[in-house]
């Protein structure tokens, strides 16, 4: 969060100026506009924001979690959500940066950090604390590098915008996980013993019992 900050100061400082990464980025990525980069964009645009970026993915994933028994991991990602999004409509105000000319789609005022992308992150951070497995981080990383890609691919957000909802989201779901360190750890264990228990089990139910001799 302080780093997106001190980017977000940096702008203002240039206030009129764009940065020369993120003139030549969105001159290449513009350059590749189509039918399939148009679908791919406008999905994302609609997974990451609105009534679905913003309520139904939290609370469904939060929903997943109660059923898995996991209410500490359902709690802390309802709580990075919330304060994630908070923290983005903060930094907007606060800097107010405008957004590209070319944008081909509606948004919101303030062009940094990006909101699509904090919320990726956040996601992504959150759920790989919750289930720490190395896909789930791979899966997350791919998430949120996608969503970056498709706010430029839409005009929505210059490069460095990306970069500052990155460093928000994945900064708010760590400064978070270090409060709620404890019961998820605790948590995380009672439910892996009890994941364990169910699959022996399971397995012991499908043991043909010896044959026995007369």
């Amino acid at each position: 969060v302080a780093i997106a900050a001190l980017r977000g100061w940096i702008i203002v400082l240039r206030i009129g100026e764009v940065f020369e990464i993120d003139e030549d980025w969105a001159e290449e990525i513009v350059a590749l506009r189509g039918p399939v980069g148009d679908l791919f964009a406008y999905g994302m645009n609609a997974l990451g924001g609105g009534i679905v970026g913003v309520f139904v993915v939290p609370i469904g994933l939060a929903v997943v979690l109660l059923i898995c028994r996991r209410p500490w991991g359902a709690l802390y990602f309802i709580l990075a959500s919330a304060a994630s999004a908070g923290v983005v409509q903060l930094l907007k105000q606060l800097f107010g940066r405008a957004r590209p000319e070319d944008m081909i789609v509606l948004s919101d005022f303030g062009s940094f950090p990006s909101g699509h992308v904090a919320n990726a992150a956040t996601i992504a951070v959150a759920i790989g604390v919750i289930v720490p497995r190395v896909g789930i981080w791979i899966a997350g990383a791919v998430y949120t590098i996608l969503m970056a890609i498709s706010r430029t691919y839409l005009g929505a957000h210059w490069f460095t915008d990306t970069v500052g909802g990155l460093l928000v989201g994945a900064g708010v779901a760590l400064l978070l996980w270090v409060v709620f360190a404890g019961p998820l750890e605790r948590e995380r264990i009672a439910w892996t013993e009890r994941v364990a228990t169910r699959n022996e089990a399971r397995a012991q139910s499908h043991v043909t019992p010896p044959a026995v001799r007369r």
